[in-house]
């Protein structure tokens, strides 16, 4: 099985990216949030204590993230690849994944980086809590918050797979189908 990895800040576009690649490529597409979201909703274990983290925009710790991979690498091991979307996002989920895929015999083939300045971000986060049900999205002081986390915690990840994985940094600015279009010339042979 092999493992994209799609990475960016918050309203990137790194969720329509993967549905795209999902599409092209038939792979398993794992958004973190939305599972962890399903977690949640069924008052499973860790999704109880995922709670306490994600309603006040702060990431969850990174050795519950890393069980939560566990299991979902698992839960997917017959499929051609997956596409992972918002995880890694520290420098220790780097390591915890690379771990994982040691473990099982697994290889990351790809790491996309969408790249979007802070001023579009909020735009494109006010855009999304006028069509968005969650309740996360229709506070503009996580929207914030998530982008300083960004800035703090996943900006240095990304950087640090750069020592270790190729990645593919893309501008994230244009239309999705412009997007699309770059990463397809660049990543879908």
């Amino acid at each position: 099985m092999e493992i994209i990895i799609i990475t960016g800040p918050p309203y990137s576009g790194k969720g329509t990216q993967c549905k795209y690649l999902k599409k092209v490529l038939n792979y398993q597409h794992i958004s973190t949030g939305d599972r962890c979201r399903a977690e949640k909703l069924n008052k499973t274990d860790i999704g109880i204590i995922m709670s306490k983290y994600e309603e006040k925009g702060d990431l969850v710790p990174d050795h519950i993230m890393k069980n939560l991979f566990a299991n979902i690498l698992d839960e997917n091991s017959d499929k051609n690849g997956v596409i992972l979307d918002g995880y890694p996002r520290t420098i220790t989920q780097v390591d915890d994944l690379l771990e994982l895929v040691n473990e099982r015999s697994l290889k990351i083939g790809k790491v996309i980086n969408i790249e979007v300045n802070q001023v579009e971000l909020l735009k494109r986060a006010e855009k999304r809590a006028e069509t968005s049900d969650r309740k996360d999205d229709k506070d503009k002081r996580i929207h914030l918050k998530r982008i300083r986390v960004f800035e703090s915690e996943t900006k240095p990840a990304i950087s640090y797979m750069k020592t270790m994985l190729k990645i593919e940094d893309f501008n994230g600015l244009g239309t999705v189908e412009e997007i699309t279009n770059k990463i397809k010339a660049r990543i879908i042979n």
